[in-house]
């Protein structure tokens, strides 16, 4: 028998069945379900911030004293642990997020990837340097780790994302508390078992499942050295308020995105309709880097729009084991599935014109049809990210015009065109504002060698990838001579 976490069609009140202690403090179980069909994956109670910080405090001395060598073998172990527990932590992404089970393979296989990922990227951006001067003894530059740091992740990348922090972090020798979101708490729960099985303690890398509740606390707490965030542009910048005046912790907002993707002069129309697709749709739109806005050259337009509507409507949507795999699977719960359809008919009632309408497709699971509106003509377009299949087209006639329309937003993570010539690609790279920008390649393509992160409400210049290990170490400068030299040559009085 099928157990619904919440009645058909309810939005959900953040996976939470949410009490009261005796000293008043809320808590609660947390719960995590499938989206394609409702059925609980894991059930526990909140995590004890305090307690999973204390013990990392505890830890961290030791932890931070082993040979760097030491620390990467532990995370190299982990990779392998992760290794045998492909199928299950895939099956178990698949679950939890409802994407479909290829696409969970393809998250494990880049979990595994950025260990040594890691372990390149920390060797290259803190390197140790030398710098000899005769007399005046040697400058050295260091890293230190900054402590305990708290990572803390969304439900859309429930083993990679988590991974890109935790790693990194443990790497430069600090400890990590790690709070995932609570729609993929068996996810990380198992992530974690990987942590431990590989021999690094439980006191170094802690899960602790929760809820808002518990991010926020995590993030404020008196002894987290340093926040490592991935989640929305909302989230994000409450924890920047709230910690603007210790700046004594470090942290890294990575955040989301209305994304441009624009379309010019191109002859192959087919293959620039596979690329909106694929930025727009892939994962169900449930990517910080997913296509949100379609800019076209008005002259291409039809054409393009009549290729797009056609592929679209192929995309098969369906559970994450269905056979035939499906393209798409459903949105992350039923309240994000309500918010978007809300947002579908604002835009449908302030100017948009539907190509292809938003269809909940199962009234008691989030099933969505991926959705492509005309927004040309709204008077007031809203600057959101809307998180999921549904996306808005702009019509403009002139470069410029697409370039104008692409800064249109305070936003600013990737950035993508399709077609021009190499002096317009130039013109894009160069005007348009966003951290990561492509050409001919979907907006979501990143290489690992690369950063990734934005601008303006996309992030706060603290790039993850593989640039996480510049914000796990902080360098140290060093003046030194191995005896004490120095004499005063100035300004003394006779003897």
């Amino acid at each position: 028998m099928v157990r619904h976490c919440r009645p058909p069609g309810r939005p959900s009140r953040n996976n939470r069945r949410i009490r009261t202690d005796r000293s008043g403090v809320a808590s609660g179980d947390i719960i995590s379900c499938e989206p394609a069909t409702g059925t609980t994956v894991w059930r526990g109670l909140a995590g004890n911030v305090d307690d999973a910080v204390a013990r990392a405090q505890r830890a961290w001395p030791a932890w931070a004293a082993l040979p760097h060598s030491n620390r990467i073998e532990l995370v190299r172990r982990f990779a392998n642990e992760v290794r045998r527990e492909h199928d299950a932590l895939a099956t178990l992404i698949a679950r939890e997020t409802g994407r479909p089970l290829w696409e969970a393979h393809s998250e494990v296989e880049d979990a595994v990837a950025r260990v040594e990922l890691s372990v390149r990227a920390y060797a290259d951006r803190t390197a140790q340097r030398r710098l000899d001067s005769a007399l005046q003894g040697s400058a050295a530059l260091r890293h230190k780790p900054h402590g305990v740091m708290a990572v803390i992740t969304p439900a859309s990348s429930p083993a990679s994302v988590p991974t890109g922090h935790i790693v990194p972090a443990l790497i430069a020798g600090n400890c990590v508390v790690f709070k995932p979101a609570e729609q993929t708490t068996a996810s990380a729960d198992l992530l974690a078992q990987c942590f431990h099985r590989a021999g690094i303690s439980a006191t170094v890398v802690q899960m602790v499942p929760g809820g808002p509740e518990q991010g926020q606390a995590l993030a404020a707490h008196d002894g987290i050295d340093g926040v490592l965030f991935t989640g929305s542009a909302h989230v994000g910048i409450s924890i920047n308020r709230r910690l603007a005046a210790n700046p004594a912790k470090l942290v890294t907002l990575e955040l989301g995105g209305n994304n441009p993707i624009v379309v010019w002069d191109t002859p192959k129309l087919a293959d620039a309709a596979a690329l909106v697709v694929q930025s727009a749709f892939a994962s169900t739109g449930q990517r910080c880097t997913s296509a949100r806005r379609l800019i076209v050259r008005s002259t291409l337009a039809d054409d393009l729009i009549g290729e797009v509507r056609q592929l679209t409507e192929r995309l098969i949507v369906g559970g994450p084991f269905d056979d035939p795999a499906p393209f798409m699977g459903p949105v992350i719960d039923n309240r994000a599935a309500d918010g978007l359809t809300q947002s579908f008919l604002y835009l449908l009632s302030n100017g948009g014109r539907a190509i292809k309408h938003l269809v909940r497709l199962d009234d008691a699971h989030p099933f969505l049809s991926p959705a492509i509106i005309d927004v040309t003509r709204m008077k007031e377009r809203p600057d959101v990210e809307l998180f999921g299949p549904l996306l808005q087209v702009v019509v403009v006639d002139d470069f410029e015009a697409a370039i104008a329309e692409a800064n249109a937003t305070r936003f600013g993570l990737c950035a993508a065109l399709v077609g021009g010539s190499p002096q317009e690609y130039n013109q894009f790279w160069s005007q348009v504002r966003a951290g990561v920008i492509n050409w001919n390649r979907p907006t979501f393509a990143h290489s690992a060698g690369a950063p990734l992160g934005g601008i303006g409400l996309s992030g706060n210049h603290r790039p993850s990838a593989y640039y996480t290990a510049d914000s796990c170490a902080y360098p140290v400068a060093s003046a030194e001579l191995d005896q004490p030299r120095a004499g005063i040559g100035v300004g003394l009085r006779e003897v």
